[in-house]
């Protein structure tokens, strides 16, 4: 049963399905970092403080089959691999950029405090 069957046979509501696409304690930051230019899991690792490479690609892999990232596989020595944002992806950031707003409200919020 693919994500979007079980999430209309269990009710799930459109913003729980999106929540539920980037939970994950990595996957915003894989994100960001992509859309930064970083398209190597080794960037990423380097760049993401703390992240294990076996969470690393699990969090990869689950956002390719997501749609939200594409990989591409180049067959040489050594292998190589490459993630980039797909459109779905894309959208993404620019809702993260909004979400990266609010964020600062509320920063401002609490420092008022």
């Amino acid at each position: 049963m693919s994500k979007a069957e079980r999430a209309i046979k269990q009710k799930i509501c459109p913003l729980e399905f999106a929540v539920n696409a980037i939970s994950g304690k990595w996957k915003i930051p894989i994100v960001w970092r992509i859309n930064e230019g970083e398209r190597r899991p080794s960037e990423m690792l380097r760049g993401i403080a703390k992240v294990d490479r076996r969470v690393l690609n699990q969090q990869l892999t689950e956002m390719v089959e997501d749609g939200i990232l594409f990989k591409k596989s180049f067959h040489e020595l050594p292998p190589r691999v490459e993630y980039s944002l797909t459109p779905l992806g894309e959208s993404l950031v620019k809702v993260l950029w909004k979400l990266n707003a609010w964020g600062e409200l509320l920063l401002e919020r609490s420092n008022k405090s």
